[in-house]
């Protein structure tokens, strides 16, 4: 082979060791730095080396920057980009700039002697011939990394969305549980989900982060399942105490969620789910946009469930009704720019809702795990 000493740069302590092991099992002689500095010291050196392994995350430069440093500085010298598959879009970018070869970590003994034979066969003799091959490029080497990149890109989006059809089918469950659990308000996660989802909308908010804030709508009253039996199906009016417990479901569903990742910015809006604008609500008495937008959207919504839906202590009211409650608490519990969203909806269109939602076989409502049309 024609290279003895290759240089390792790569500031991950673990999987810098593994690639110089396997380089030494492979015959090579490698040299580590951990970060651009001591790279372009080792290059400099009476015994510079014949290949450069690059990690593209480095401490002190920019790895891209860094890799156009290297070329201009010693064009002689071949380099193979190291990266996690993450970072193809990156390597890609790197194979414009000049690098051979690109190696997915963790790097397999074949391909790392493969890539190191490639480097050997076509490293240029001197800085002429290393200014043209810098100028072509490897296309057909580039062309398929950049198909590489697309065919990953597929694959991830496709796992990414499995996935979350699988977290949402999880929550749905957690819902379902909680609506058997509080029998006062069965299928008013799924209700009020959906009203929420159609407000955000209406305010022409982002699909991803319509998605959050259905999460957070879905799984507002997670917390009761942590609240005693006796006070849930309490028919009475609650007592002062009784209803300090109640209130707690709010604290005890943020920190249910907050632990877990892709629901951390749902469980803000758990937590902060009775605010009311002026400040009035419980649990921090935040107030106007000191609440998360998606709790102050989902607080209509829920007031638009409550009103309409039967209690123990009253029958459901009429949307009408609902609309000129809401209109009413425009501004102490209801955000104004929320409400004139709103009122720029008409009725009919949650009556429609609620009937397919309450119909027997209806679907979970769009938006926990579809993106915002």
């Amino acid at each position: 082979m024609a290279f003895e000493r290759i240089l390792v740069i790569d500031n991950q302590p673990e999987a810098a060791e593994a690639t110089c092991s396997l380089l030494r099992q492979l015959g090579f002689s490698p040299v580590l730095a951990q970060d651009a500095s001591a790279a372009l010291s080792h290059l400099s050196g009476r015994s510079p080396c014949q290949l450069v392994l690059l990690e593209l995350r480095l401490p002190d430069r920019d790895g891209l920057a860094f890799l156009d440093t290297l070329r201009i500085a010693h064009p002689e010298i071949p380099v193979v980009v190291l990266s996690i598959i993450d970072d193809v879009r990156t390597a890609v970018s790197a194979m414009k700039k000049g690098a051979i070869d690109y190696l997915p970590k963790p790097v397999a003994p074949e391909d790392l002697l493969a890539a190191v034979a490639s480097a050997a066969d076509n490293r240029p003799k001197d800085s002429a011939i290393a200014s043209r091959k810098l100028e072509r490029g490897d296309s057909k080497q580039l062309h398929m990394l950049e198909k590489l990149v697309e065919s990953r890109t597929e694959m991830l989006s496709r796992v990414i969305a499995d996935l979350e059809r699988s977290y949402d089918i999880t929550l749905q469950a957690l819902g379902n549980a909680l609506d058997l659990k509080d029998t006062e308000t069965e299928g008013h996660s799924k209700r009020v989900t959906a009203y929420t989802i159609v407000l955000a909308r209406a305010m022409r908010i982002e699909p991803a982060e319509v998605k959050i804030i259905a999460r957070g709508a879905f799984l507002h009253d997670i917390g009761k399942m942590a609240t005693p039996d006796a006070i849930l199906s309490k028919t009475g009016k609650l007592t002062a105490e009784e209803e300090v417990v109640m209130r707690e479901h709010c604290a005890r569903g943020y920190v249910i969620l907050k632990e877990i990742p892709f629901l951390e910015q749902a469980a803000e809006i758990v937590f902060s789910h009775q605010e009311h604008y002026d400040g009035g609500g419980y649990t921090r008495g935040l107030k106007g946009e000191e609440i998360p937008l998606g709790a102050r959207i989902f607080s209509l919504a829920d007031a638009l469930d409550a009103i309409t839906s039967d209690r123990p202590y009253r029958k459901a009211q009429s949307f009408a009704a609902a609309r000129q409650e809401i209109e009413r608490c425009s501004g102490t519990q209801f955000d104004p720019a929320i409400v004139a969203v709103y009122r720029g909806l008409p009725d009919r269109l949650w009556e429609e809702l609620r009937t397919e939602i309450d119909h027997p076989g209806a679907k979970p409502p769009a938006g926990l795990s579809e993106t915002s049309r």
